[in-house]
């Protein structure tokens, strides 16, 4: 049977769940596919831009144009078949289709709900052109107040449905089931087997509560006081604030958007009083109405009160007028809802096999190794055997933000270091869901008197005293690597807030690295469009001699083909081969001797320049026989000045991802992060490190 290279998916009413499914099956797909294209043969409206091409272009980075994303609005169908121009619909739709088919890997069609066509239609549209199309069918059914029997019969009958109209059916989703359902319709499944593959996505309030970017778009409000950040919470329910305080404060509730007239500065301080209160509830913004703005005097008072941003938008219309348009927002998951995204994410792959998706799909594994295949195996990797990994920086709003977003996705057990209250408040403030995470506080732990003395006991022959133990394993840092140390954590990520030396001092004290002699040292994973390189070493050690630049380079190939890279290693240098004389030259050409000599099993090159280690033309001339230049993998920078410089080069000039920097030599994974980290590069190094921890 010929491998698929399309799907078509489409819900049979609006509001199924298509974007959420799109999303899951995309992530899927880009994992095994180079290049994916996403297409919608007709949208809603040539009046504004289809929301779902907007974002699946904008969040998977996609190259196509948004016009080579569609084809026809609805009002343009209807007119064409009722001039039975039925061919010339179908035709156009094939040959732009037949257009994305030669410039991509894969195909992901999404139909609109056959409820948005009219009615005198004696055909199901999606069907017509997935037939049309010669491509599988994805059904998407919501479960939304339905009992367990009518959703197995609704399978039943879909099925029924797509075998008579002639279309192969690829596989069933069942969206936006009860949580309290879902053994009852897998039992009924399995009790009574369809010929296909069913997926039961659970129910999600979230996803279904529109954000403060939302509402914000809606209103067409300006932002006056706030971050970007902050227009991610969620709003749960709107409070016009027309009454007294003593009325107002206590209709106050979780997630509350306070609609108020700008002149009311009384509800407006008493508001931001109650959002910075540990034990009031806090609110997800503030909306001022009227077109009216704070005075000077008044506005330094606000910005004097945030340390975490309450966010306030202003809007033109009166407080009635902005609360019904409010209340009229449907939300939607935009490429900027990173907590909606996480969480969407998180639901389909927890309920979703994707193994046999792929299965399904009959292709061969991909050769090439984009950035997304390579972050989503990372996930795939530490979710298949998820580990706990200690972040002692909980202060840190990026740490905050990431531990949410790996909760979410089940990417690890993540334990949080610092006073739970504390954390807990900080957490309300930026609207996080941090329950799953384990909260210890260093300071009051029950640990902490074994933790003092087995760091005695480890450094008293260096003369550290038992007080001095006591103090330093209140630090935060000492702490977490003495919890990984002992087997409470399995890996501790850390640097947002603290120096590359207060990751690593405690590591080398406490764990200690895996061989005798043996250094720290560290990598970046590169990924490039179609490859993820590994540079090595690039944070850590600044002019290592011969014998440790080759354990960088074992260490770095060790490290690479852990995460699947099949490691090829060229020492770098500013001559290849024999050409070049000096002492930073020799130093190359003896590490790289020394690597032969101690693990023949690698191949490595070396000295080498980069050109003729990447470049296959460039090696041709100067390296013809080399089974690494040309095709080298892994890059092995002579002092930490040329690696440092390089890899922030290359990301900054291609676009390239660096995830890093990866610390490898230690007996237990600790792994650093830039002080400039994104909240991206902290959940990308703990994926890393619970896949380092698995293997320990």
């Amino acid at each position: 049977m010929p491998k698929t290279s399309s799907l078509y998916l489409a819900s049979l009413e609006p509001t199924t769940g298509s974007l959420f499914i799109s999303i899951g099956l995309m992530d899927i797909l880009k994992s095994r596919y180079e290049k994916v294209a996403f297409f919608r043969p007709v949208i809603k409206t040539h009046a504004k831009q289809d929301g779902d091409i907007t974002f699946m272009r904008e969040h998977f980075v996609m190259v196509q144009t948004y016009e080579e994303s569609f084809c026809f609005d609805v009002q343009e169908v209807e007119k064409m078949l009722a001039q039975e121009q039925r061919d010339l619909f179908l035709t156009k739709i094939i040959t732009q289709y037949k257009q994305l088919e030669e410039k991509y890997d894969f195909i992901l069609i999404e139909g609109l709900p056959r409820s948005l066509f009219s009615g005198t239609l004696d055909f199901d549209i999606n069907l017509h052109l997935a037939k049309n199309l010669s491509t599988p069918f994805i059904p998407i059914l919501n479960a939304k107040e339905k009992a367990s029997r009518s959703i197995y019969d609704e399978i039943k009958l879909e099925e029924e449905i797509i075998q008579n109209a002639g279309v192969q059916h690829f596989c069933t989703f069942v969206n936006r089931v009860k949580q309290e359902q879902l053994s009852a319709v897998n039992h009924l499944v399995q009790s009574n087997p369809t010929q296909v593959m069913n997926f039961f996505l659970p129910h999600s309030p979230e996803l279904d509560t529109p954000s403060l970017q939302e509402i914000k778009h809606a209103l067409n409000a300006k932002m006056i006081l706030g971050g970007e950040d902050a227009l991610d919470n969620i709003v749960k329910q709107s409070k016009i604030a027309a009454m007294t305080l003593e009325n107002y404060l206590p209709r106050i509730k979780e997630g509350s958007l306070v609609i108020v007239p700008a002149d009311r500065m009384d509800v407006i301080i008493a508001t931001f009083v109650t959002f910075y209160a540990k034990s009031a509830p806090n609110v997800a913004g503030i909306i001022l109405t009227g077109d009216i703005h704070p005075n000077k005097t008044m506005m330094e008072l606000l910005e004097n009160f945030h340390v975490i941003e309450l966010p306030i938008l202003s809007v033109k219309t009166d407080t009635y007028t902005t609360a019904s348009i409010v209340d009229d927002v449907r939300s939607r998951i935009s490429a900027k809802s990173v907590r909606k995204i996480a969480l969407a994410k998180g639901i389909f792959e927890a309920h979703v096999n994707r193994d046999a998706i792929l299965q399904e799909l009959q292709e061969n594994p991909a050769k090439i190794m984009t950035p997304m295949m390579f972050t989503y195996t990372l996930f795939k990797r530490a979710r298949d055997n998820r580990q706990r990994i200690v972040l002692p920086e909980s202060s840190d709003a990026r740490v905050l933000r990431a531990a949410e977003i790996l909760l979410r996705r089940d990417v690890a057990d993540i334990i949080l270091l610092g006073n739970k209250k504390e954390i807990e408040h900080h957490a309300a403030l930026l609207s996080l869901d941090l329950s799953k995470a384990k909260v210890i506080d260093p300071e009051t732990s029950t640990m902490q008197e074994r933790f003092v003395n087995t760091f005695y006991e480890l450094r008293k022959a260096k003369g550290l005293s038992l007080e001095a133990a006591r103090d330093t394993m209140v630090h935060s840092n000492y702490f977490a690597t003495m919890m990984v140390h002992l087997g409470e954590a399995d890996g501790m990520v850390s640097g947002a807030i603290h120096t590359t030396g207060d990751t690593i001092r405690p590591a080398l004290q406490i764990i200690k690295t895996k061989e005798e002699g043996m250094i720290v040292s560290s990598l970046f994973f590169m990924c490039m469009q179609t490859r993820v390189l590994v540079y090595g070493d690039c944070a850590v050690n600044q002019n290592p001699d011969q014998k440790e630049l080759a354990q960088i380079a074992i260490s770095s190939a060790r490290t690479a083909k852990q995460f699947g890279i099949e490691p090829r290693v060229a020492m770098l240098s500013y001559s290849t081969g024999v050409s070049g004389h000096g002492t930073a030259v020799e130093k190359v050409r003896e590490a790289t001797a020394l690597v032969r000599s101690s693990c023949p099993d690698i191949p490595v090159e070396g000295p080498i320049q980069y050109d003729a280690a990447i470049d296959a033309n460039v090696a041709k001339s100067k390296l013809p026989d080399s089974e690494v230049a040309g095709k080298a993998t892994v890059f092995i920078f002579p002092d930490l000045n040329t690696g440092n410089n390089t890899y922030k080069a290359v990301q900054r000039s291609s676009g390239a991802i660096a995830i890093g920097p990866v610390l490898q030599g230690l007996k237990k994974p600790i792994n650093d992060l830039s002080r400039g980290c994104s909240v991206e590069d902290i959940i990308n190094t703990v994926a890393i490190t619970a896949i380092q921890a698995q293997e320990v």
